[in-house]
């Protein structure tokens, strides 16, 4: 007998389909399948060496083989406040800066900071798979904002009202985004930002993306954009993927004073600090140059273009040019009704079942995030892989 073993709360939790795609695939392959798979929310690339030897450095001192400050060391915090300055002009005191477990860590702590029984919390869709929960396990209620591919995957402020009612609490706003890589305008930022002042809501903006922007779209802050935010906004962030620190797993919440230190209380009950030698790493990485961002982003900018023109061409795909981040976020509506590979597609999360069954292809359905219909492709793959995987998708896809 399992009832009451497990708390509601927990049980209500979905496993990150993300992960769970990722996961499939990989035990595909090590089963001898030649699975391609399109699930990856991190960089192909190796953490660059010098933060790999900062680390390594950081091992032979004993300094680090203690507890340290909960909320984070204060060279680090020190360095990220500096990094915060340099990369979108946000002028910050190292005491607003927390310290994370990585991002989701950051995600859930700022929910748990902000978010009390009974408050709603605006998530545009198509979101990433892993922001409802937190806000649920708060005891709020996640409001999803739907967004298409009419749109470019973007809440107008328009949408944003039509969802607000008197119990809204906060709103999560992501560019670039995961998973739609979409990137606001400036204009954008600031209509939604001022929105969110007129109404005292609370943003919750994931920066995570912010180096990997593509053609003429850019990076925009929205408390730079919108100065007056400041005092009701987190920044999240991390090290994940700008330097391809996804397994190191440092994160950071940027903050009003008052929440930092809240944040900072509950950190020392919840984990204490992070691991020293990930700090340290990570210190190096955000005190060095974006040599190596820039590196990467080319190779993704190169693997953006490809997967756009193959998936475009595809029956029944429709697909706009990422503008940010690593993913791709295609429609298969028009697909849905149709025969392939012998059977009628009733939905994406059927079709992505299909795919890796028949094409041995693992890509993450669009029910994931919030938007049916569609799926994500991360281009975070290499060239000869992506080519391989979006040529066996096309041919099952014409086939009916």
């Amino acid at each position: 007998m399992t009832e009451g073993r497990i708390s509601a709360r927990v049980a209500s939790i979905a496993p990150s389909a993300t992960l769970a795609v990722t996961n499939k695939a990989k035990a595909l392959r090590a089963a001898g399948e030649p699975v391609v798979g399109f699930g990856a929310g991190e960089p192909d690339f190796p953490t660059p060496d010098y933060i790999v030897e900062a680390a390594v450095a950081a091992c032979r001192d004993t300094a680090n083989h203690r507890y340290t400050p909960a909320g984070g060391l204060p060279a680090l915090k020190e360095a990220l406040a500096a990094k915060t300055k340099r990369d979108s002009g946000y002028d910050v005191d190292p005491s607003q800066v927390v310290v994370t477990n990585g991002g989701k860590h950051a995600v859930y702590n700022a929910m748990a900071g902000i978010i009390d029984p009974g408050d709603e919390v605006l998530i545009p869709t198509p979101y990433w798979t892993t922001y409802p929960e937190p806000v649920a396990l708060a005891g709020g209620v996640p409001v999803p904002v739907p967004t298409t591919i009419t749109d470019g995957f973007k809440a107008s402020v328009d949408a944003l009202e039509a969802a607000r009612t008197d119990k809204t609490k906060a709103l999560i706003f992501v560019s670039p985004s995961n998973p739609s890589g979409g990137v606001y305008s400036r204009d954008q930022i600031e209509a939604i930002g001022r929105w969110a002042v007129e109404h005292g809501i609370w943003v919750i903006t994931d920066e995570i993306y912010e180096h990997l922007v593509y053609d003429e779209h850019e990076f925009h802050s929205m408390p730079v954009v919108v100065p007056e935010l400041a005092d009701r906004c987190l920044v999240l962030n991390g090290v994940a993927k700008t330097y391809a620190m996804t397994g190191w797993r440092v994160g950071w919440i940027v903050g009003p004073a008052d929440v930092t230190t809240a944040l900072t209380s509950l950190q020392s009950h919840q984990t204490s600090n992070v691991a020293n030698v990930s700090q340290i790493a990570a210190l190096a990485a955000v005190s060095g140059d974006l040599t190596a961002v820039a590196e990467m982003r080319t190779a993704f900018d190169r693997r953006r273009k490809a997967m756009h023109q193959l998936l475009s061409g595809m029956r029944g795909v429709e697909c706009l040019l990422p503008e940010g981040a690593f993913y791709a976020f295609p429609s298969f509506e028009g697909l849905i009704g149709q025969t392939v590979g012998g059977v009628t597609v009733e939905s994406t999360l059927q079709l992505a079942d299909l795919a890796l069954e028949q094409a041995k292809v693992a890509f993450v359905p669009g029910e994931a995030f919030g938007s049916p219909g569609y799926a994500r492709f991360s281009f975070a793959l290499g060239d000869d892989d992506l080519g391989e995987g979006l040529g066996r998708l096309g041919d099952l896809l014409a086939t009916d």
